[in-house]
């Protein structure tokens, strides 16, 4: 019996059945409705707004959060499957879903008050509030601890002052969860995009993720009621516990990305002849293209018990560098392989291996860089921290 391509091990066998429902109800979605117009939201810099409805329809907006709060209670395997499926259409839809649910639903339940969660996270979940995460500064990037957004006491109410920047989501968002300096140490703040003197810019002329909004947040004596305080968190553990979340899932989106990639580079090189017979049948292109699926069998064996750790409560911030690392890698690698291997037609976004290869130049760098990701197993290994 051939094998799958796309999953040369097996994999698929080892996932429950509840997880095999996911991953194909998000693939059927990414095909149906993804797909057929990325390529141009791509070209033209805009984001499918009109698929987030749809996207919380199929219950993907804090799919592993609790039903009370409007989640599905899904595990840590079904949720990298759909950061995987998603990403197999764009990194863009990947990442708004990464956000929305790893850093402004997950901080607002682990660090939000009942109120606060009954408040927000029903409605994000159904689509209906859109958050993003302020955490990145302009002069800080790999280093949250310069931060230098304050937030200082005025009575029972904070005035937030400072900037963020390269953040997901920020003009689409309704909230944003932003991470301050405050006396007590940095503290998670929700705030409302009607606050004064809160103003989110677009950032364009973007290389990287076209059909994504990124944007500078900006904070001019912002006031913010002391209900919208985290108030289960301090330090930097807050921030860095909900990046952990997201460089979970994103082990598994550049997957995605990678497996596209391979499967338009199949088809095309067996319809392309060049020297009286089909690129797939020259020594160069099988080498290649078996090294691509080397390399995703192996990333996907490392997602898989990866989620399993995270499933069982074991997982720990080192293995999640060492899968984000070695997965991006992969996907960029691959992506750039594969528009190679389209020749010239490679570099319009009719195919999609140059859109894949320039967003995920944005997948391997946020939520830490590669070098910073390599530092940390460094640490592992020697205990001696480099940064």
């Amino acid at each position: 019996m051939a094998l799958n391509p796309y999953d040369l091990f097996d994999i698929r066998s080892l996932l429950s059945e509840e997880e095999r429902a996911v991953q194909d109800t998000v693939a059927r979605f990414t095909d149906e409705r993804v797909r057929p117009i990325i390529g141009d939201a791509f070209d033209q810099g805009w984001f499918p707004k009109e698929l987030v409805s749809e996207i919380a329809d199929l219950g993907l907006l804090g799919s592993s959060l609790p039903e009370q709060y409007g989640g599905g209670g899904l595990n840590a395997v079904s949720y990298g499957l759909i950061c995987q499926e998603l990403e197999r259409g764009d990194s863009g839809i990947r990442s708004f879903v990464s956000v929305q649910s790893s850093l402004c639903m997950y901080p607002i339940y682990a660090y939000g008050s009942e109120e606060q969660r009954m408040r927000w996270l029903p409605d994000m979940a159904a689509g209906k509030v859109i958050g993003c995460f302020g955490l990145t500064e302009p002069q800080g990037g790999s280093d949250p601890g310069a931060m230098k957004t304050n937030a200082k006491r005025d009575g029972s109410d904070w005035i937030l002052n400072g900037s963020k920047m390269w953040i997901t989501n920020g003009n689409l968002a309704d909230i944003a969860i932003v991470w301050a300096q405050t006396e007590d140490g940095i503290q998670g703040f929700v705030v409302e995009k009607d606050f004064a003197g809160f103003k989110a810019q677009e950032i364009h002329k973007k290389m990287s993720l076209r059909a994504s909004v990124t944007s500078a947040l900006f904070f001019d004596n912002v006031r913010v009621p002391e209900a919208n305080r985290l108030p289960n968190v301090k330090g930097l553990k807050g921030p860095l516990g909900c990046l952990t979340q997201a460089r979970y899932g994103i082990t598994w989106g550049p997957i995605g990305a990678a497996i596209a990639c391979l499967d338009e580079v199949l088809g095309y090189t067996k319809e392309r002849i060049l020297f009286e017979r089909p690129v797939a049948a020259t020594q160069s292109a099988q080498i290649k293209m078996a090294e691509m699926a080397r390399r995703i069998t192996l990333a996907q064996l490392l997602s898989l018990q990866l989620g399993r750790l995270k499933d069982a409560g074991n997982m720990q911030p080192a293995q999640v560098s060492l899968a984000k690392w070695n997965n991006c890698r992969m996907a960029i690698d691959i992506a750039r392989e594969c528009r190679d291997l389209l020749g010239g037609a490679g570099i319009t976004t009719e195919h999609a291996a140059i859109r894949h290869a320039l967003n995920l130049e944005s997948v391997i760098t946020y939520e830490g860089t590669e070098t910073v990701h390599q530092l940390v197993i460094g640490r592992e290994l020697t205990g001696i921290n480099a940064f």
